[in-house]
């Protein structure tokens, strides 16, 4: 004879359906965050790295310059982005008119068309 399980509750696998992170920072997140962390690196130092004193002053840059591009990019395409993103979709303005046709051409067909009392 079969022995039946009985238990009320199945045990299940936590880790199934989520997303792979490390920590808190989502994995797909991980490849654009170090190529804006690069990209302001390159930049303060490429273009902006005479105009500072020490290099304290250009990593305290390269600090604030990353940590606004990844934010951006984390607001945009993190999870639940819809959330932000949905404030900014526009309400259209559904309006009826009844442009008069113009020619793309120099040609005026209407005085052409147009029938004249001789």
């Amino acid at each position: 004879m079969k022995q039946e399980n009985t238990s009320e509750f199945r045990t299940v696998n936590q880790i199934l359906g989520t997303q792979p992170s490390l920590g808190p920072i989502p994995a797909n997140q991980i490849i654009p965050w170090v190529i804006i962390f690069l990209t302001s690196y390159f930049i303060i130092n490429g273009i902006f790295g005479g105009f500072f004193l020490g290099e304290f002053q250009k990593w305290l840059w390269i600090t604030l310059m990353a940590a606004w591009g990844i934010a951006t990019w984390w607001i945009l395409t993190g999870n639940k982005s819809w959330r932000f993103l949905s404030k900014f979709i526009g309400v259209p303005n559904w309006t009826r008119g009844f442009p008069r046709y113009q020619s793309l051409l120099d040609i005026n067909y209407e005085t052409k068309n147009r029938q004249t009392n001789s």
